[in-house]
């Protein structure tokens, strides 16, 4: 995949008004079947969100929960493919104010996908300081309590440290959210529901995105409060996902944790429980307490396994959303390509009947 402590307050996001404020359709006079289309899309992306409603606050920025959001995302983009067949909207009745916004989003979506990436991946580094730890921490001497010490000491700093490219998705963000305000549609019913639609799905990946960014930043600034308006059929339902997950992420920067990642935190937890007993040494004649400290080996052992598993799994699911909005790219770029050649033969053919009389 290539291509090119906080305060509470989120970031103002809608300095010159707010793009996400469409106008509502009743003048778009749809027929009953376009209609129905559209309602169907809706219906299906407002239970989609649904399900992304955590049965918990615990379940928030649990790397299952991530994969899920960023699956969620990719069935919603898959879902603006099928909507184009299922309308026979072809490319080429396609305005090119619809063509260059649509380049535009998806270059940004694989610029932020290839910074999600990259985080994931130095993230999947520390593993290895982490799992030399455990190497050291299972034999009662000082000497190897000495280096399991200095190895998670390693790993700390290493997953506090910055990743250049994910300051950077504050700012594609926000220019994701500058293009939400969707070019007018004039004199096609299917090009209003196909950009409605589109609305829909790109309002569900900046929330997404800007809660990503904002776990892996470790900042609350990335956040993004998106006001959407009631005439949409997902509105109430995105509205409830974005105020009780905002809201969790913020307590959670609030009270200092060392991550808001779940699976992070909770290796961090057993961290800090090892760390008076590896620098003060385990009494091999006491059974109690070197079975303690076995026990708590072994816990560090399974949460950083369970860390490992979630952060592959949550990369293959960045690298799903990928693939998804690179074909959906390089499907429009063919029609385009294609009609082109369609249109050319067609002059070339009209042309030589032209001389021909």
């Amino acid at each position: 995949m290539s291509r090119s402590q906080d305060p509470h307050p989120s970031r103002s996001i809608f300095p010159f008004g707010n793009p996400f404020r469409m106008k509502s359709h009743k003048g778009s006079h749809l027929s009953p079947q376009l209609l129905g289309v559209l309602q169907g899309f809706e219906t299906t992306l407002a239970d989609r969100l649904r399900k992304l409603m955590p049965k918990s606050k615990d379940e928030i920025l649990s790397l299952s929960w991530m994969t899920f959001a960023m699956k969620s995302v990719c069935e919603s983009h898959n879902d603006i493919r099928t909507l184009i067949t299922d309308l026979e909207l072809p490319v080429s009745v396609w305005d090119d104010k619809w063509v260059d916004v649509y380049f535009d989003i998806s270059t940004k979506l694989l610029d932020i996908c290839n910074a999600f990436s990259s985080e994931l991946s130095r993230l999947n580094q520390g593993n290895l300081p982490l799992k030399c730890a455990l190497h050291h921490l299972g034999p009662a001497s000082s000497k190897s309590f000495l280096r399991a010490c200095s190895l998670l000491d390693d790993w700390r700093r290493h997953i506090n440290a910055k990743n250049p490219r994910i300051e950077k998705c504050s700012t594609i963000l926000d220019g994701l959210v500058g293009s939400l305000d969707l070019p007018k549609v004039k004199n096609s019913a299917k090009g209003k529901v196909l950009m409605q639609a589109m609305y829909g799905v790109k309002v569900e990946t900046v929330f997404v995105c800007s809660v990503f960014s904002a776990a892996f930043s470790g900042s609350s600034k990335k956040l993004l409060d998106l006001d959407v308006a009631d005439v949409y059929a997902w509105a109430p339902a995105f509205k409830n996902l974005q105020n009780l997950v905002n809201e969790e992420i913020r307590v959670r920067f609030s009270s200092g944790k060392f991550s808001v990642l779940n699976e992070l935190e909770a290796v961090d937890a057993v961290v800090k429980e090892l760390y008076p007993t590896i620098q003060g040494g385990v009494n091999t004649e006491d059974k109690v307490e070197q079975e303690s400290h076995l026990k708590t080996v072994e816990e560090l052992g399974a949460a950083a396994e369970k860390l490992s598993q979630g952060m592959d799994l949550l990369a293959k699911g960045v690298d799903g959303f990928f693939q998804a909005v690179l074909t959906s790219r390089d499907t429009l770029l063919s029609s385009l390509r294609f009609d082109k050649t369609v249109n050319d033969r067609v002059v070339g053919r009209n042309m030589d009947q032209q001389v021909v009389y």
